[in-house]
């Protein structure tokens, strides 16, 4: 199968088989199923501190974090790639990738005879790659994140009782099988204002209880960030990079129900 997710005859028996013990995000692979592309700062950065108004590369596929995250979730629980069969036409392409990207992440995956079907390609990695410039089209808007309700806990949910609570929700999240997509910020500061899908433990609890996660963050195609949870502090830290100094940045739970 050329390692992919196949919905033929005899991927659909191994899957059938395999569920029963299986959890819904077990076959996870972050080099398999998360996107080729990256979601570019509209600002340069140094450090996580802004030295210019413009981003140097000029790439305006930007402010698409929250949209990319989710698209991930999607394409896992609702596609399927079937390598060997004819590629279709860009408008058959199009009405396919917006009918995964439609549906609501929080759902239950569906089973591989009703999942969408994307022939000629391989996996979402292979697909977002080939076609780069009409799956950023047809993925999602990104001004449209703004008007989230959920976003507005970021306003007054801050303390560390919230914290506990969310590490908590990722806990069972992640116990369950599933995805957990966090909006990270650190309101009223904003060195961060940014989403990531964090999709299992790094390794395991250490002796203190800090706990370790690999996480998909939009900004870097190349390879899982990392989020770690500190009981002594009660807050999360999140990986350094050019855009983010690291540290401190409080976790919300989005798109694991509606309305939130």
């Amino acid at each position: 199968m050329s390692g992919s997710r196949s919905c033929g005859w005899v991927a659909g028996i191994f899957i059938a088989v395999a569920a029963a013990n299986a959890r819904p995000s077990d076959g996870f692979n972050f080099q398999r199923d998360t996107l080729s592309f990256a979601n570019w700062t509209v600002f340069t950065y140094e450090n996580g501190h802004i030295v210019s108004h413009k981003n140097q590369f000029g790439h305006h596929y930007s402010r698409r974090c929250f949209v990319m995250t989710r698209t991930v979730e999607q394409f896992y629980k609702f596609a399927c790639f079937e390598p060997t069969a004819p590629r279709v036409n860009d408008r058959e392409l199009t009405k396919r990738i917006r009918d995964i990207t439609r549906r609501q992440p929080w759902h239950y995956p569906l089973p591989a005879e009703k999942r969408v079907f994307i022939p000629g390609y391989t996996n979402l990695r292979e697909l977002s790659q080939d076609r780069t410039d009409l799956m950023q089209r047809n993925i999602g808007l990104g001004w449209v994140v703004y008007l989230r309700l959920g976003n507005a806990r970021m306003f007054y949910e801050h303390s560390k009782k919230y914290q506990e609570k969310t590490h908590d929700e990722l806990e069972q999240t992640l116990a369950r099988g599933e995805f957990f997509i966090a909006y990270l910020s650190d309101y009223p500061i904003m060195h961060i204002n940014h989403s990531v899908l964090v999709y299992k433990h790094d390794r395991p609890q250490s002796a203190d209880g800090t706990d370790y996660y690999l996480v998909y963050d939009p900004n870097h195609a190349d390879a899982p960030r990392h989020l770690t949870w500190l009981p002594a502090k009660r807050e999360f830290s999140y990986e350094k990079d050019q855009e983010f100094v690291g540290g401190f940045a409080r976790v919300f739970h989005v798109y694991g129900k509606w309305m939130q």
